[in-house]
């Protein structure tokens, strides 16, 4: 078996796993959020925008992280094709952690009763929603938040794509291939 490659650092392990974390608890609070019951539903939402905006922020940090600490490299057994593969996945999972957050607060903001219903950061203070999108007057606010809404589902389902890819290549690359894959990315 081969050496360990090179380690993430400890700051890009964490955010790895935080919004790792954060996005599957955001994805089990979206898909169930409705089959709850009555007095649960409006806090599982709250908290699933809560987490969101917690995502986008964290995804900021991975990105000014990543442009300053440069990565590890790929370990030299995999071929250019799994190299390209693996780049293009991981740019994709950064436009997801990026679009996913903001399509669901530009859903929210286009939301008939968000004036009346102020958004709150995990109930510790108001959070703004997207000023533009609030001032359109409402026939087309109500069809921009039936967009968004389609647009936040779309962009979830991919999601749900990319990270079974980004897992199974990690597991492929770790047991298939007996790379430390996975030894890169641990604590």
């Amino acid at each position: 078996m081969p050496s360990i490659p090179d380690k993430y650092t400890k700051p890009a392990i964490i955010l790895h796993w935080l919004v790792a974390a954060l996005m599957v608890v955001n994805v089990i609070l979206g898909l169930t959020a409705e089959s709850l019951r009555d007095e649960w539903v409006r806090p599982a939402i709250d908290t699933h925008k809560s987490i969101g905006i917690t995502v986008l922020g964290l995804a900021i940090l991975r990105v000014l992280w990543r442009a300053t600490h440069k990565p590890p490299p790929m370990p030299g057994t995999y071929g250019r094709l799994e190299r390209l593969a693996a780049h293009a996945a991981h740019g994709v999972l950064y436009l997801l952690m990026f679009m996913l957050p903001l399509s669901g607060w530009m859903h929210d903001s286009a939301w008939k009763d968000a004036a009346t219903h102020p958004m709150q950061y995990f109930g510790l203070f108001e959070w703004p929603r997207i000023g533009w999108i609030m001032a359109i007057e409402p026939v087309a606010k109500e069809r921009l938040h039936d967009l968004f809404g389609l647009a936040h589902m779309w962009i979830g389902n991919v999601l749900y794509v990319m990270f079974a890819l980004h897992v199974l290549g990690a597991l492929k690359h770790q047991f298939l291939d007996r790379e430390r894959e996975l030894q890169r990315m641990l604590p």
